[in-house]
């Protein structure tokens, strides 16, 4: 198990501030068109079916952004999403057509 900082501990919440991706991230999240994004992509997007499940529309996207946003390769962007809450955070935020979808 890893070691748990001050910093990520419950009671010590109240005393953070945003960090600088926390606040970029907050600014795209009310910034970016989601819900006309998702539409225009649905229609493209792969359907459950025989095979691997596809993603959810409504976190593929973000995942995508995310990784030009912060310049994460494939593993890198999974790394980081096990590892940073504000970004697990960030892909919940979802509305649209596929928001129900995971």
């Amino acid at each position: 198990m890893r070691q748990l900082t001050f910093a990520i501990q419950p009671s010590f919440e109240k005393y953070a501030r945003k960090s600088r991706r926390e606040e970029f991230l907050t600014t795209m999240e009310a910034a970016g068109p989601w819900s006309e994004l998702e539409a225009r992509i649905a229609p493209h997007y792969p359907k459950a079916g025989k095979g691997r499940q596809p993603v959810g529309l409504g976190v593929m996207p973000r995942i995508y952004f995310l990784q030009h946003w912060f310049a994460f390769s494939d593993p890198g962007a999974e790394d980081a999403l096990y590892e940073s809450p504000v970004l697990r955070a960030f892909l919940r935020h979802r509305s649209g057509p596929g928001a129900g979808a995971r």
